[in-house]
């Protein structure tokens, strides 16, 4: 937890509400996500009880599995629940746009945008990646076939499933998640998982203090569990005889629809509060300026979408069971450089974030109080534009001579430092800078910072960070998924 962080905390508990940690939103939110809460029945690896899924929130659809024990049960749901995702998912299908690449030379195009899941907390993201390698490799045909719409269905919950462990991705999130990016509540990190405590703290009802709303919440009584974990009490006093009704009823199609109308009310009671609290929070976030990279990173979702439908038109496979080693290490580099980037990209957009960093020294705030902005270096074999800039800051300067530095105004611009002069209280920093400025002797308007100017200037950098080379599969040895030397490929 950093320091910025705790304090808030701090603040929150004295205050008795949630304070902010941000002041833009670091997600994005699509104008109709589509919203899923899930129940699963106790005692039971990933059987599917309830969901309540819609992409508004008056559209709000209930299914049941009257008995998650029954696998034809199980899959009728699936195939139910994938009437409604594919469809979801076959609306951001109709319009494409081009981007250009090889810098504009040429362009490619993918769809104008993507999909959106939201799930209350973490445990809802495990579920749906649970379910979808439960789904993703049933077969149509044969012995015991599913609905074709079945691994459909499993292949798109792996995939958004994958894409919420991708840094800065917004295609799958969990509302807990995207608050306490925003807000810090008073209590712990573990007690944030509950969504209806996280919001007793964000947005209070009249009259009660976040931490007694926050109390309330635990009362499931009061407010029932936000899933997919049901309450032990429901599950033995009311979810147990109704189930029992159920299969008791048997033939009979009377006692069996009333025994099933009765599942379905118990269980509407029990998803609807946390189905008003998705929307609440959805609401919350929607309130926030969205921060100016977020667009961005959204690129790179509609990009995953486009590359993954055209996968499954072409009749490519499911994903793996388990990636290669070749495969799995690739991943690991895309999720370390996605977490690197994602880090800057959040303290570029958000002074609060970059707060942070100022107080660790990779960031610290200034005033220009000299420029030069027609300082030319002829030293080398032709002179080139290097202007000079002074800057006075009372903040902790960490960095040495020579370190290079970025401006959040002006990020294409490099600064190097030249001279540190401590003073009483306050720190004279000499910067040199290149690039960002036209490629003439000549600084283009605004390029350069004026006398006033107010900086922040900072040793995170944007830069492009450049692809790690991996061997092929069968350049690997035969530990990690290559071929011996000798074998027959057959």
């Amino acid at each position: 937890m950093s320091t910025l962080r705790a304090l808030a905390k701090a603040q929150a508990l004295t205050a008795g509400r949630a304070q902010p940690v941000a002041t833009v939103r670091h997600v994005h939110l699509v104008e109709r996500p589509l919203v899923l809460v899930p129940l699963a029945l106790a005692g039971e690896a990933n059987a599917p009880l309830a969901v309540l899924v819609g992409a508004a929130p008056d559209e709000g659809r209930l299914l049941v599995v009257p008995q998650p024990r029954n696998r034809d049960q199980r899959f009728a749901f699936a195939a139910e629940l994938a009437g409604i995702v594919l469809e979801y998912l076959d609306g951001f299908r109709s319009v494409t746009e081009a981007v250009p690449v090889d810098r504009g030379r040429d362009v490619r195009h993918r769809y104008a945008d993507a999909p959106q899941l939201l799930v209350p907390s973490p445990a809802g993201v495990t579920f749906l990646r649970l379910f979808g390698r439960s789904t993703r490799f049933r077969r149509t045909d044969g012995e015991y076939p599913v609905h074709p719409s079945v691994p459909l269905l499993g292949r798109w919950l792996t995939f958004f499933a994958e894409r919420a462990e991708h840094p800065g991705s917004s295609a799958l999130l969990a509302m807990t998640d995207a608050l306490t990016l925003h807000w810090a509540t008073g209590q712990s990190a573990v007690e944030d998982l509950h969504l209806p405590a996280l919001l007793g703290w964000v947005d209070p009802p009249p009259g009660l203090t976040g931490a007694q709303a926050a109390a309330r919440a635990e009362d499931p009584s009061v407010c029932p569990p936000a899933g997919p974990a049901t309450d032990p009490d429901f599950d033995n006093q009311v979810l147990a005889p109704a189930m029992t009704a159920y299969a008791e009823a048997g033939d009979d199609e009377v006692a069996r629809a009333g025994a099933y109308a009765e599942l379905e009310r118990l269980l509407r009671d029990q998803l609807a509060p946390t189905w008003e609290l998705m929307w609440r929070g959805v609401g919350l976030l929607r309130s926030l300026p969205a921060g100016a990279r977020v667009g961005g990173r959204w690129d790179g979702d509609k990009d995953a979408f486009t590359a993954h439908a055209e996968h499954v038109d072409a009749g490519g496979g499911p994903q793996p069971r388990r990636d290669g080693a070749v495969a799995a290490a690739q991943r690991l580099h895309r999720l370390e450089r996605a977490a690197a980037s994602y880090a800057v990209q959040r303290a570029y957009d958000d002074p609060l974030v970059m707060a942070e960093h100022r107080l660790t020294g990779e960031a610290f705030v200034g005033e220009v109080i000299l420029a030069d902005p027609k300082r030319v270096d002829d030293s080398g074999k032709r002179p080139v534009l290097r202007p000079r800039i002074q800057v006075v800051t009372t903040e902790p300067v960490a960095v040495p001579v020579g370190a290079t530095l970025w401006s959040t105004a002006r990020p294409a611009q490099k600064a190097r430092v030249v001279f540190l002069t401590p003073g009483d209280g306050k720190t004279e920093v000499v910067l040199e800078l290149s690039g960002g400025m036209g490629r003439g002797l000549t600084a283009a308007p605004g390029s350069v910072p004026e006398v006033g100017e107010r900086l922040c200037l900072t040793t995170l950098s944007e830069a492009y960070l450049p692809v790690a080379t991996f061997p092929a599969v069968e350049e690997t040895p035969w530990t990690h998924g290559g071929r011996p030397a000798g074998m027959d490929p057959a």
